[in-house]
């Protein structure tokens, strides 16, 4: 079976990665890859925010099977556009990819479902924002409507700093486009949990948990970015607490969106809080994370193609995931000044071959190749995964590894699972 995956990040190259591993996959494609993947895939030139250009690699190399990887894609309609086509392709409808391109969908269709989520207030106008915000105590979280890489979420200490986040996100000055709406959000406290699932548009299936760190400084400190490290392990969620989650919040959305007339087929992360109050949804996802992604795969004892295929054809409920006991770990390696603005073209050293290793993978997010050289090419740079035994021995060879591993400028945080090794 020749595959096509679509991206060029960190998740994708671990999507590659799994796949490669198939004994049913004779060939892996990359739209657009990176200096990484194309080390073990052929990497192929595309705009992923172009729908036209899309559509059209992908007919011009016919693979048998699509995998698509980030979350414009999915906005824009890429599996819309395969499915009309007659083409096979991983992953939910531009209506079913709501649920992650418009907050205020996601918080209205949570309440519709008796889904559990912190109270909120949709707003298209600073007035309305000024209004809303007396219903809510500070801190409060203001989020941009849209999709924006895991950098539109404020969490403002007092209502003139929420005001501020909501006026910059209206106006462009936060992310570089204009929202029309914005969420405004009750602030939750506990431990962050991202729960992923496997959905074929009637069944939601367990695949595993994860930790993401989003704050770029240990402890948990400073801005928020894409991800700067996960980890998943076996004693994340007790075995009910997983079942409720697959009952309560998987099978819902899954029952909901069937019942709405957008059928969900694809990866669910549910990113949630666990509060005082009980688990409480902050987001979803319409795709794999990332970088839980990386942790997961690598953990994943499943076939990734029977993944795919039981939610193509409706067999989810036939499956039963298996990962590896223990745990795994992921660090980010980030360019300097991540996640705000940085110089790419710095040339990585001590980059281990790709596949020497089966325990431990160091994935490219974002990188090139140049003049016989990988050099960094994007704010999230490198992806370091080990599995282990437990935590800590993962960890350790993480950090081991990224003791090897150097380019101007590159930071990472040392404290990656602080909380479960507490």
């Amino acid at each position: 079976m020749k595959v096509l995956v679509i991206g060029g990040g960190g998740r994708e190259h671990a999507l590659v990665w799994s796949l490669k591993k198939s004994p049913a996959v004779t060939e892996v494609l990359c739209a657009p890859g990176n200096g990484g993947i194309a080390e073990i895939a052929r990497c192929l030139p595309v705009d992923v925010n172009s729908l036209a250009a899309m559509v059209a690699l992908v007919e011009a190399e016919r693979p048998e099977l699509t995998v698509i990887g980030p979350e414009v894609p999915l906005a824009l309609g890429l599996v819309d556009e395969l499915e009309r086509r007659g083409l096979r392709v991983f992953g939910p409808t531009k209506a079913a990819a709501r649920l992650e391109s418009s907050k205020a969908f996601a918080k209205s269709f949570m309440q519709r479902q008796g889904i559990p989520t912190a109270a909120y207030a949709v707003c298209s106008t600073l007035d309305e924002v000024r209004e809303q915000l007396r219903r809510f105590a500070a801190p409060v979280v203001v989020k941009a409507d849209g999709l924006a890489a895991g950098k539109g979420v404020v969490i403002a200490n007092t209502h003139l700093e929420a005001e501020q986040a909501a006026a910059e996100m209206f106006s462009g000055a936060l992310l570089g486009t204009h929202e029309r709406e914005v969420v405004i959000e009750e602030f939750l406290t506990g431990d962050e949990l991202s729960f992923f699932a496997l959905c074929d548009g009637k069944r939601a299936v367990e695949i595993a948990s994860a930790q993401d760190h989003k704050r770029v400084g240990e402890g948990d400190a400073g801005p928020n970015t894409g991800g700067m490290g996960a980890y998943s392990t076996d004693g994340l969620a007790t075995p009910a607490m997983r079942e409720w989650l697959l009952k309560n919040v998987a099978q819902k959305v899954v029952d909901g969106m069937a019942s709405e007339g957008t059928p969900f087929r694809g990866i669910l992360f549910c990113g949630l809080m666990m509060s005082q109050h009980g688990p409480m949804v902050l987001e979803f996802n319409t795709r794999f994370g990332d970088p839980e992604t990386e942790a997961i795969l690598l953990r994943m004892e499943t076939d990734i193609v029977d993944l795919v295929n039981a939610s193509i054809d409706g067999t989810a409920s036939q499956l039963a995931v298996k990962m590896k006991p223990g745990a795994s770990a992921c660090v980010i390696a980030a360019s300097g000044g991540y996640p705000g603005k940085y110089v790419p073209g710095k040339v990585i050293e001590g980059l281990r071959p790709n596949g020497s290793r089966e325990d431990l993978v160091v994935f490219h997010a974002g990188t090139a190749a140049k003049d016989g050289q990988i050099v960094t090419a994007g704010g999230r740079v490198l992806a370091v995964t080990a599995v282990a035994a437990d935590l800590r021995a993962a960890l350790d060879k993480c950090y081991a590894e990224m003791g090897k591993i150097s380019f101007d400028g590159m930071h990472f945080r040392r404290d990656i699972g602080h909380r479960a090794l507490r």
